[in-house]
């Protein structure tokens, strides 16, 4: 990679990919090598995508911010 990815960034995607798994149980409880896998997953979607990351990591952040809040404000 040109130039070296947060790993914050990194684990932000890891999760996502390994959150859109139809089967998928708690990150936190994973073991270390999975969550390697899901990482490394995560480094080269990150490399594929280059550029247009940025939307997606903003778009991440905001349903991390959701889900941390109790879900998206509804209108009431």
């Amino acid at each position: 990679m040109a130039k070296e990815v947060a790993d914050d960034t990194i684990e932000l995607v890891a999760h996502a990919i390994y959150e859109a798994q139809q089967q998928a149980c708690a990150w936190d409880a994973e073991p270390a090598k999975s969550k390697e896998r899901f990482r490394e997953y995560a480094r080269n979607a990150i490399k594929l995508l280059n550029e247009d990351i940025s939307v997606l990591l903003l778009a991440l952040k905001q349903a991390t911010a959701e889900q941390h809040n109790g879900g998206p404000k509804s209108a009431a």
